[in-house]
């Protein structure tokens, strides 16, 4: 304990700077206070989770262009359906996160579709840290320690919503981006600078968990990983989605509305 919280006085003041620490962050443009159902900024090394409803918006800012969010989303409903990626990369043709992917379920299901991207600079392939590895790499893989395991976070995070280790399937990384080569061989691409975020609509009832962390493939030596800023709001507007651009696009949004309509939800 530090000289500053060895007192309840000095413990108060303390954690009543945390408040001033977490004030509400900058909205994205066009977003009303009222509409925000989830803001919040997670320092490097930290997770978040949240639930949201059909419709929500949410966007992820990499503020210091170290940023590396680990993401998984469930369907609320009924939790053992959630994020598959492999059908999301393999059924929509595309291995590369982009404007206009389906997050796909492993029932077939849209889950959430991202609707905007300035980074480009996402993984699909090598999924978050376990803590094995990073205690090899850094010394230290706990949840609590100086370089934690993307894996372990996401465990915290999952166990605020009564789910365990069992039901954590790999992850999509963003902002940190690795590429294959024509001869089959990862290409570390790193981060496209500050500032650049992605967003992403919730296509049905949802339960999102993120890791903020180092990517496993991040070639640097010592552990790094910036602030990712996350804001989330509701809107009046319908976004285009062009769901009938493809035939496994109008699939997938079919088979979230039926199932939605079967629950008075739609």
């Amino acid at each position: 304990m530090t000289e500053g919280t060895a007192t309840t006085a000095g413990a108060r003041a303390h954690a009543r700077a945390q408040e001033r620490a977490a004030e509400q962050p900058p909205l994205p443009e066009g977003v009303e206070l009222d509409n925000v159902t989830w803001a919040e900024t997670v320092a490097g090394g930290g997770y978040a989770h949240a639930v949201l409803a059909p419709g929500t918006l949410v966007e992820l800012t990499d503020l210091d262009g170290d940023a590396c969010a680990a993401v998984l989303v469930y369907n609320a409903l009924e939790t053992h359906e959630r994020l598959n990626v492999a059908d999301t990369v393999k059924v929509q043709w595309q291995v590369y996160t982009s404007e206009g992917q389906v997050l796909l379920s492993d029932q077939g299901r849209a889950l959430a579709t991202v609707v905007a991207d300035s980074s480009g600079r996402h993984d699909s392939f090598y999924g978050v840290s376990t803590r094995d590895r990073n205690e090899r790499r850094y010394g230290d893989g706990s949840p609590q320690g100086p370089s934690p395991a993307g894996r372990e976070l996401l465990k915290l995070a999952a166990a605020k919503h009564g789910l365990g280790p069992r039901d954590l399937p790999p992850a999509l990384t963003f902002f940190q981006g690795v590429r294959i080569t024509p001869e089959g061989t990862p290409q570390w691409r790193g981060s496209a600078g500050a500032g650049t975020s992605i967003r992403f609509r919730a296509e049905m009832p949802l339960i999102v968990l993120i890791a903020n962390t180092a990517h496993p493939r991040d070639p640097r030596e010592n552990f790094a990983c910036g602030r990712l800023q996350i804001v989330s709001w509701r809107t009046g507007t319908e976004v285009d989605l062009e769901k009938d651009a493809d035939p496994e696009r109008r699939r997938a949004y079919r088979n979230t509305t039926d199932y939605l309509r079967a629950r008075g939800l739609r």
